[in-house]
């Protein structure tokens, strides 16, 4: 099994002190940042663009991993790429070709990841596992953060497990949505490798206390995770 890598999301931060905030999640312990990239047309919300991944690029050494829910996507895989993304994961549903926008992404020198939301079958990465580093799994439905996790999505990310086994490359397997103490260990146990975390990291006091816990749980899904670090004061 991999190592277990814990990214934080973005999208529960600060927004008024997103530079800070992102130092103190290195500075605990992540592995990778989390940005979460809406256009308010492929899922019903907005956030940031390439301007905040630029922005934030010369304030960390943690890789972005930059989940684009836009459509379509093709034209802006450069300018992401420009803006100091990492790992660029794109849906099937975001393009006409996902054999081709894969292929762009490695292109550009970053390395590439395919999304699969709940309703998204698993056979629609089956046949561009040569072009990908990633599968995410969302657990939720994309579009908003503080969602409950899909325990029906447990099943769907043990196939996907099993498929990656198969292909034999180093593909990485992702969950986002919902992963909290209680949510990592199942997630881990069905075969996740690497855990995205808005709240569960944010919305702590202590970031390390809270990556290190989600980290523990998905290392060991038999034992609880560390007793959570408490919610921010108002």
């Amino acid at each position: 099994m991999p190592r277990i890598e814990i990214a934080p999301s973005l999208l529960a931060a600060d927004f008024a002190r997103l530079a800070e905030e992102v130092a103190a999640v290195e500075a605990a312990g992540a592995d990778w940042l989390h940005l979460d990239v809406m256009d308010g047309r492929f899922v019903p919300n907005i956030s940031f663009g390439p301007l905040v991944l630029r922005a934030l690029r010369p304030h960390t050494r943690l890789p972005f991993d930059v989940h684009l829910m836009i459509e379509p996507v093709d034209p802006f895989l450069a300018e992401f790429a420009a803006a100091g993304a990492d790992r660029i994961l794109i849906h099937p549903e975001s393009g006409p070709h996902l054999h081709r926008s894969l292929q762009a992404i490695r292109a550009l020198g970053k390395q590439a990841g395919v999304v699969l939301n709940p309703a998204t079958p698993v056979e629609a990465v089956a046949w561009v596992l040569d072009l990908v580093d990633t599968v995410l799994m969302m657990t939720v439905n994309p579009g908003f953060g503080g969602q409950a996790f899909l325990s029906l999505q447990l099943p769907k990310i043990a196939a996907v497990r099993a498929m990656i086994a198969a292909s034999g490359r180093p593909i990485r397997l992702a969950v986002d949505g919902g992963i909290a103490p209680g949510t990592a260990g199942p997630a881990a146990a069905a075969g996740a490798d690497t855990f995205i975390a808005g709240s569960a990291v944010f919305g702590t006091r202590d970031y390390a206390h809270a990556i290190a816990g989600l980290r523990a749980e998905a290392t060991d899904p038999a034992r609880a995770g560390l007793p959570p670090a408490g919610g921010k004061p108002d």
